[in-house]
């Protein structure tokens, strides 16, 4: 039997990945999509890249959704724990949203604002005992685009004693889908094209985040808006301990990992080889002056990044192999 799936905020950029790949998936049914100004639009007008799915898009409420085995929630940080907190419990709830990633109350009102609605299962799977987790939940908070390009690069060296989790730079691009969907002048293609431009130094919400799973107490993010679509290229540097071999513990770390795949020696990430995939390409060095690590990651910001992710997550969470309806490869070129 199929599971039924909604999708909350299907207008924007990662709920249109998201209707693509539910859409595709051999075992959901498609049964509800809903926006907020866009509700009422046909959804291949919104998504003209989904021609041929014949459905209007639904307010966003509870009633809408609460028919459905399992919502994805694609809205704006701050919006999904009323919504949540509105079905039923038997329903399964994926949130891209940040709303329930943090457990600490004091970061989320640091780095958000407004009240904390409390810790979900957190949504990367990756993670030593975290796929279990998934699947025993209800309630499930995907990662932020950077944090999984970040926690994926770090996570296995500082549980290794293999990196210093108290001097951990990065410095990350990302496309501007990113950004979402709303008409912004800085987005405007006369803005981004032939630029690249820091926003939120020492600022960006997902360093909470990225500390709360990699166990990192020292964190400088620099994050870079590129001019292309989608993609998210990491820069992850911190000191190593003596004669460790970083990509090493970064290959044993994800050996059973589907979607992680570490480099061959001398290869290295780019965005366009993740594009379309819910795969992260990584690669390791020690800087021969510094002797710095370096770790290089990179993904399909939505794909990995967003709404890949949360199918992965509903993978686990329906009892399904993780990988069911989402591609290991990129599109190219």
């Amino acid at each position: 039997m199929s599971i039924r799936v909604a999708v909350a905020g299907a207008s924007g950029y990662a709920g249109g990945e998201l209707i693509r790949l539910v859409a595709g998936h051999p075992e959901f049914d498609l049964v509800a999509a809903t926006a907020h100004s866009q509700a009422g639009h046909r959804l291949d007008v919104v998504h003209p890249q989904l021609a041929g799915l014949d459905m209007v898009l639904g307010e966003t409420d509870a009633a809408t959704l609460a028919d459905a085995d399992l919502v994805f929630l694609a809205l704006p940080h701050g919006q999904s724990a009323a919504l949540a907190a509105q079905l039923p419990p038997k329903v399964r709830v994926v949130d891209l949203g940040a709303d329930h990633r943090l457990a600490d109350p004091y970061a989320w009102a640091n780095y958000y604002g407004g009240t904390h609605a409390g810790p979900w299962t957190y949504g990367l799977p990756e993670l030593p005992g975290q796929r279990e987790l998934i699947a025993g939940a209800t309630r499930v908070a995907s990662t932020g685009c950077y944090a999984a390009a970040i926690i994926l690069a770090l996570a296995p060296l500082v549980a290794a004693g293999a990196a210093s989790p108290a001097d951990v730079v990065v410095v990350a691009a990302s496309g501007t889908s990113g950004a979402g969907k709303a008409a912004k002048p800085h987005l405007l293609g006369s803005e981004v094209m032939g630029d690249l431009s820091p926003y939120r130094v020492g600022t960006h919400q997902h360093v909470p985040e990225i500390k709360q799973a990699t166990g990192a107490t020292g964190l400088s993010f620099t994050p870079v808006l590129a001019p292309m679509p989608r993609g998210i290229l990491a820069t992850v540097t911190a000191v190593p301990a003596r004669g460790v071999d970083p990509r090493a513990v970064l290959a044993e770390a994800y050996a059973d990992a589907p979607f992680v795949h570490v480099l061959p020696e001398g290869a290295w990430p780019h965005t366009a080889a993740t594009l379309g995939s819910n795969s992260c390409h990584l690669q390791a060095t020690v800087d021969v002056d510094s002797r710095r690590m370096i770790v290089l990651s990179a993904l399909d910001n939505l794909g990995k990044g967003a709404a890949g992710q949360a199918v992965q997550n509903a993978n686990l969470m329906c009892g399904l192999p993780e990988t069911t309806g989402l591609s290991v490869w990129g599109i190219a070129p």
